[in-house]
Order: C-alpha cells, then sequence, then structure tokens
C-alpha cells in the first residue's frame, strides 16, 4: 500500500469537518492537520474547492434587497404576537 496516499479515515474526517473548517471552527492544531489533507488529497481538494464555490454563488444571490413595505410588515406581524 502506497504510505503517501491518504487513508479513508482521513478523507472522511476531512470532509465531515469541511464545513467547521470553512466556518473557522476548529481550533489550530485541527485546522493544519484539515489544511494539509485538503493539500495532499486531490479528490478532498476538489470537495472543499466546489463547496467554498458554492457558498460564494448563494452569497452572492442572496443579497437582494428587502422592500421597506416588506419590512413594516414583518414588524407588525411580529408586533401583534408580542401583545
Amino acid at each position: 500500500m502506497d504510505s503517501s496516499k491518504p487513508q479513508r479515515s482521513e478523507c472522511e474526517e476531512a470532509i465531515h469537518k469541511i464545513y467547521h473548517f470553512m466556518d473557522g471552527l476548529l481550533d489550530e492544531e485541527k485546522r493544519k492537520q484539515i489544511a494539509k489533507h485538503l493539500d495532499d488529497c486531490k479528490p478532498c481538494g476538489k470537495a472543499f474547492d466546489f463547496e467554498q464555490e458554492i457558498r460564494k454563488v448563494i452569497a452572492d444571490k442572496c443579497k437582494d434587497v428587502v422592500p421597506e413595505s416588506l419590512r413594516e410588515k414583518i414588524a407588525e406581524a411580529i408586533k401583534h404576537d408580542y401583545k
């Protein structure tokens, strides 16, 4: 077995932790481990790139401005629920 190839469990952990990694929720040691794995493992690196691109597209598309009339209706509905 080629020891330069990542073990399946390393890939599973990297993919499992990919969102925590992107959100900065890992401690420094775990972050370094995942970053190294993503650099060394082409399939996991591609999965990471894909997830980052998806997030970018979603963030770009979710910049719609809410009309003031809708804001007022929502505020009124919230006030009504608390009465």
